[in-house]
Parts: C-alpha cells; structure tokens; sequence
C-alpha cells in the first residue's frame, strides 16, 4: 500500500485542544505551538505522510491533504 504524497496539513483551530500530541509525536518536527499551544504546520517539507497526527489527534483536528492527481491510501 503506497503512502499518499501531503500537499498540505490543515489544523481545525476551532477543533484543537491544544493538547499537544501532534507536536510531541510527530518524527520529523512539522508542527509547532505558539505560548498559547496554538498548533501550526512548521516544516511541511519534512512531512513523510506517516499520518501519526491525524491517527492521533482526539479532536480530529488535523486533516492531511494529498498531492493533485493522488487517491487516499
């Protein structure tokens, strides 16, 4: 099963708790928290569609959008 390509990480501020998981366990620092814990994508470039954010999130705040031309999983 080939992995999808992320063209963009779309973080739902009105969804997020700013619990934090995204940052914390994301393998290639994408994502960073302002003081507030306020999430932001970072480094897309480094994101490798490993799609830990999305599994994890809680609040399903994070949707990870796939490169034109490319399906879902």
């Amino acid at each position: 099963m080939a992995r999808r390509t992320v063209n963009e990480i779309l973080v739902n501020q009105d969804w997020c708790k700013r619990c934090g998981i995204c940052v914390a366990f994301c393998p290639k620092n994408v994502f960073s928290a302002d003081e507030f814990g306020r999430v932001s994508v970072e480094h897309l470039d480094a994101c490798i569609s490993c799609e830990i954010c999305e599994r994890l999130c809680p609040d399903l705040a994070i949707t990870l959008l796939p490169r034109e031309g490319e399906g879902t999983k």
